[in-house]
C-alpha cells in the first residue's frame, strides 16, 4: 500500500525527512527501511527525483520516508540542495512540511557533517540526529560519546548501520518514540528562515568545535586500506590509466557477459513468431503480431541484458567510493576545455540515459558549468544507443580477437564511446571560448572512504532500470511500432507492383521522400523510415528496421536474422556511416524535455538539436566518404 492510497482512504501517515549530506549513507539507510515499498517521481517542475518509501514501526506506525538530494548546508549553493532546503521548510509545491526530520551524518566525518545538523536544529522541527557507518568509525578506534552529544544538542542521537536491517533498530525505536509524542495530523505551515549571515557561519562552526571536544573520545585514525588504494588510484600516472582500463573493461563485459542471456531471449522470440504462424490465419492480425509487435519490440528487449551490464558497472563504481576519485581524476582533463571534474559524475551517468545524466547536473553550483554539461551530456552514448551499436556490429564486424583475448567487437564498441566522449570535450571547449565564456569554479569534494558496494542497493538499481526499459518498451516502443506498421501496411500495393509492398505504403513514401536528403551519407529509404520514429526514442530504431525489413520479405527479422539481412542488404560504407550519426544524433525527445525544463528556456534545447543534427550530418558524411575510398562500398 502507498502513501497516496492511504491518503484516499483518508489516513494520512507520518512523514519524515531524511537529510544528509552526501556520501553520509542516507539513500542506503533509506533502502533499508523502506525495503521494495517504495515510488520515484519528479518534483512539481524539476527533474530532480523524489525517493519516498513507506515503513512500519516496531509499534505499529505507519511512516512515509522521503529521501531528500543530498546536502551540506540550507544555504543551497546547488538546484539539488534548493530541493532539500525547500522540502524541510514546507516551501515546496505540492509537498507538505515533514513532521520530522532526521538527519544522518557519518560518523567517522562529524566535522563536515554536524554543521547542517545546527541549521536543522534552528528550525524547531522534531529531529532525530543518525550517526551513520559506526562499524567503519569503530575500525579506525573512533569513539563518540552518544550520550553526551545528545545531552549537548537536547536531541535524540542513535548510532547505525545502514546496511544491516539489525543496524537501524535503535532509530525505529527514536521514531516510535517521537511519533507518540507528536501529531502528524495538524498541517503544519511554512518555517520562515533567513539565510544565516558570515558572523552566523562562523558560529556554526564554533559550536560544531566545541560538540567534537566534548563528545568525540577519540578521533581514530584514517582507514589504512583507503589511504593505500588512494596511492595507487588517485596517482597522475597509474589513476586515468586504471580508469580507462575500468571503462573498457565495461564495454568489453557488455559483449561477453551478456551473449548468453541474449540468445535466450533471441531463441524464445524468434520460437514465438514460429508458434504465431504457425497457428494463425494469414490476415491483418497476423500480419501485426509478427511484422509490427513481435518483430519491433523483440528485437529491443533482447539487448536488456547489455543494458543492465552497463548499469551494474555504474552503480558499483558509484556505491564503492570510487566514482567521486574518477571526478578528481578527470578534473585536469575537463578543466582544459572550461569545466572541473564535478562535471564527470553527470557525464559517467549519461552513458546509462542522458536524463538522468542532465539531472545531475543539478549538483553542479556554477551556473555556466552547469549549462555547458547538459549541453554535451547527449554525447555520451546512452544505453538506447546500445542496441543499435550492437546489431551493426555484430552484422560488420567479425567477431575475432585482435590482442590478449581483447574481441575486435568490443574494441570497435570502446571506440565509439570514445568518439562520443572526445566530441563532448571538443564542443565544451568551443562552447567556453565562444557562446558560454566566464569563469571556472575549482573543484571541491568529499573523497568518501571505499567500502563494499552493498548488494541491496545494486540490486535494487538494476530492478529500477530494467523496471523502466521495460516500461518503455510496453508504452512508448509498442505504440510506437503499433502505428509504423500501420504506416507500412497501408496504402495497399497497386495491381502489378513489383517492390514490396512496403515500398508503396505511407512509411515507404516518407522514406522515398526523406531518401535524397540522406542519400550523400550512404542511407536508403528504409534507414529513412527507421530514423523518424528514432526520435521518440533511440532504441526504436531497431525495433524500426525489424519491422521494416520484416515487411519487405524478410521473415524472422530479430537479432541474428536481422543481423543477417542488414549484412546482405547494406555496404560496410552505410553500416559505419550510420554509426557515425548515432554518435552525434540528437537524443530523444524526452531528452530534449528535459533540458528545457532544466534551463527553463526551448531556445537551449532547439540550440542542441539544431548543433548535434549538423554534427551528425557532418560526421556520417565524412565517414561514408572516407569509408567508399577506402573500398567499403
Amino acid at each position: 500500500m502507498t502513501a497516496g492510497t492511504l491518503a484516499a482512504e483518508g489516513f494520512r501517515p507520518a512523514r519524515i525527512a531524511l537529510v544528509g549530506p552526501p556520501n553520509s549513507g542516507k539513500t542506503t539507510l533509506f533502502n533499508t527501511l523502506t525495503g521494495g515499498r517504495q515510488k520515484t517521481a519528479n518534483y512539481p517542475g524539476v527533474t530532480v527525483e523524489r525517493k519516498s518509501g513507506l515503513l512500519k514501526t516496531p509499534i505499529g506506525h505507519t511512516v512515509e520516508v522521503l529521501d531528500l538530494p543530498g546536502s551540506y548546508s540550507l544555504r543551497a549553493r546547488s538546484p539539488d540542495e534548493a530541493i532539500t532546503r525547500d522540502v524541510v521548510l514546507g516551501r515546496q509545491t505540492q509537498e507538505t512540511l515533514p513532521d520530522a526530520v532526521v538527519c544522518v551524518t557519518d560518523a567517522t566525518n562529524l566535522g563536515q557533517h554536524l554543521r547542517l545538523l545546527l541549521e536543522l536544529q534552528q528550525l524547531g522541527r522534531p529531529l532525530i540526529l543518525v550517526l551513520n557507518m559506526m562499524d567503519i568509525a569503530q575500525k579506525r578506534g573512533c569513539q563518540i560519546s552518544v550520550d553526551a552529544l545528545s545531552q549537548q544538542l537536547g536531541i535524540p542521537v542513535v548510532t547505525t548501520v545502514a546496511m544491516r536491517k539489525s543496524g537501524v533498530r535503535d532509530l525505529l525505536n527514536q521514531i516510535d518514540s517521537l511519533l507518540n509524542r507528536t501529531s502528524t495530523q495538524s498541517e503544519a505551515t511554512a518555517i520562515d528562515w533567513v539565510e544565516p549571515s558570515p558572523e552566523a557561519i562562523r558560529a556554526y562552526h564554533r559550536e560544531v568545535e566545541r560538540l567534537l571536544q566534548s563528545a568525540v573520545v577519540s578521533e581514530g585514525t584514517p582507514e589504512r586500506l583507503t589511504r593505500q588504494l588512494d596511492r595507487v588510484l588517485l596517482h597522475p600516472v597509474a589513476g586515468p590509466l586504471i580508469l580507462l582500463a575500468l571503462l573498457f573493461l565495461m564495454f568489453q563485459a557488455v559483449f561477453s557477459w551478456a551473449a548468453a542471456p541474449m540468445d535466450w531471449i533471441d531463441a524464445s522470440v524468434v520460437g514465438l513468431q514460429q508458434w504465431l504462424s504457425t497457428h494463425l490465419q494469414e490476415s491483418l492480425l497476423k500480419s501485426l503480431l509478427i511484422d509490427g509487435i513481435i518483430a519491433g519490440v523483440g528485437g529491443v528487449v533482447i539487448f536488456l541484458p547489455q543494458i543492465l551490464i552497463l548499469f551494474l558497472f555504474i552503480l558499483l563504481l558509484e556505491d564503492s567510493g570510487y566514482m567521486t576519485r574518477a571526478a578528481f581524476l578527470m578534473d585536469r582533463l575537463m578543466s582544459a576545455v572550461g569545466l572541473n571534474g564535478r562535471a564527470f559524475i553527470p557525464l559517467l551517468s549519461s552513458f546509462a540515459c542522458a536524463i538522468p545524466g542532465i539531472m545531475a547536473t543539478r549538483t553542479i553550483a556554477h551556473p555556466l558549468d552547469r549549462l555547458v554539461t547538459i549541453l554535451i551530456a547527449p554525447l555520451m552514448t546512452c544505453s538506447a544507443r546500445l542496441p543499435v551499436y550492437v546489431l551493426l556490429i555484430a552484422a560488420f564486424v567479425p567477431a575475432t580477437t585482435v590482442w590478449g583475448g581483447i574481441g575486435l567487437q568490443g574494441l570497435v564498441m570502446f571506440g565509439l564511446y570514445a568518439t562520443g566522449i572526445v566530441g563532448a570535450l571538443v564542443v565544451a571547449g568551443v562552447l567556453r571560448l565562444t557562446l558560454l565564456r566566464g569563469g571556472r569554479q575549482p573543484l571541491l569534494m568529499e573523497l568518501p572512504s571505499y567500502k563494499w558496494p552493498n548488494a541491496t542497493n545494486v540490486l535494487l538499481g538494476l530492478w529500477d532500470r530494467a523496471r523502466i526499459f521495460m516500461r518503455r518498451i510496453g508504452t512508448i516502443i509498442l505504440s510506437l511500432m503499433v502505428v509504423l506498421w500501420f504506416l507500412s501496411t497501408f496504402p495497399a500495393p497497386p495491381a502489378g507492383a513489383t517492390e514490396p509492398a512496403i515500398y508503396y505504403s505511407f512509411a515507404g513514401m516518407i522514406g522515398r521522400t526523406l531518401e535524397p536528403l540522406l542519400e550523400p551519407i550512404g542511407f536508403n529509404w528504409q534507414i529513412a523510415i527507421a530514423l523518424v520514429p528514432g526520435l521518440a526514442a533511440r532504441e526504436v530504431a531497431v525495433a524500426a528496421l525489424g519491422t521494416v525489413y520484416a515487411l519487405s520479405g524478410d521473415e524472422g527479422a530479430v537479432s541474428d536474422a536481422l543481423t543477417t539481412t542488414l549484412a546482405h542488404s547494406w555496404t560496410l560504407a552505410t553500416a559505419l556511416s550510420l554509426l557515425a550519426w548515432y554518435v552525434f544524433a540528437p537524443q530523444c525527445l524526452a531528452t530534449l524535455a528535459a533540458v528545457r525544463r532544466e534551463t527553463n528556456s526551448w531556445r537551449w534545447a532547439a540550440f542542441m538539436f539544431t548543433y548535434l543534427m549538423i554534427l551528425a550530418y557532418v560526421a556520417a558524411f565524412i565517414t561514408y566518404r572516407v569509408a567508399l575510398a577506402l573500398g567499403g562500398g
